[in-house]
């Protein structure tokens, strides 16, 4: 799971046929009430998403601020400096 500046790896076994859903209850991870959707390998999946074996499951959480403000923001502050 992925914080700013933060991230926990959990290594779970889980029976065939879990989903993302499963994998997260298993992690028993703090500060998920925040996640907004999940990937795998970078690529957006559901909850109820079948894992296959060596899958990284990503938890998503919302965008702090919309990345074309993010970049506008920046350059102006280096246009500025």
């Amino acid at each position: 799971m992925a914080w700013p500046r933060r991230f926990e790896t959990v290594t779970l076994a889980l029976a065939r046929g879990s989903t993302i859903a499963d994998a997260v209850l298993a992690a028993n991870l703090r500060g998920t009430d925040s996640v907004t959707g999940y990937a795998i390998h970078g690529s957006v999946k559901q909850g109820s998403s079948l894992l296959d074996d060596g899958d990284r499951v990503e938890l998503l959480r919302p965008l702090q601020m919309d990345p074309k403000d993010a970049r506008q923001r920046r350059a102006a502050k280096g246009a500025g400096g």
